[in-house]
């Protein structure tokens, strides 16, 4: 009796971490993007991101823009200032191999606040991982509070 209920608890605990995703989920592919931007890594940037993915942003004026992962990976590679996003309190939604992050964000350029807004992000799952498949976001220069406080 005692060698069947220690196979049974033992194939259970396999069954359950066989269950359990390895991998750390979409947020911390967003936050390795972040990252990357404040560290200036052009290849840790791309890394995190599917093949053509897109960033949008809707401006104050109502305008959208569209800028291809190439593009703002070169951007990213040959400014000298500095970039820092933070986002709060994220949603994140999760079904099988797709996934949505939404949260309130801000962003700070050389030590400054530039605007805020929400960033959306979509990532898929790959066998290498959460790769983002667009990043939009809305960017606003008014009524901007975060909870996070000052840069540090």
């Amino acid at each position: 009796m005692g060698r069947i209920l220690f196979s049974f608890l033992l194939s259970s605990t396999l069954l359950l971490a066989a269950d359990t995703p390895a991998d750390p989920g979409p947020q911390a592919a967003v936050q390795q993007l972040f990252d990357a931007m404040a560290t200036h890594n052009a290849d840790a940037a791309r890394a995190v991101f599917a093949p053509d993915a897109g960033l949008f942003s809707l401006g104050g004026n109502g305008k959208v823009s569209k800028m291809p992962v190439e593009e703002f990976v070169g951007l990213l590679a040959s400014t000298k200032n500095v970039w820092l996003e933070r986002i709060w309190n994220p949603t994140v939604l999760i079904h099988g191999h797709n996934a949505t992050v939404w949260a309130k964000y801000d962003f700070h350029l050389n030590g400054q606040f530039s605007h805020c807004g929400v960033d959306s992000f979509g990532l898929i799952r790959t066998a290498a991982g959460w790769k983002i498949t667009y990043v939009s976001d809305t960017r606003e220069t008014e009524g901007c509070s975060s909870p996070l406080g000052p840069p540090k």
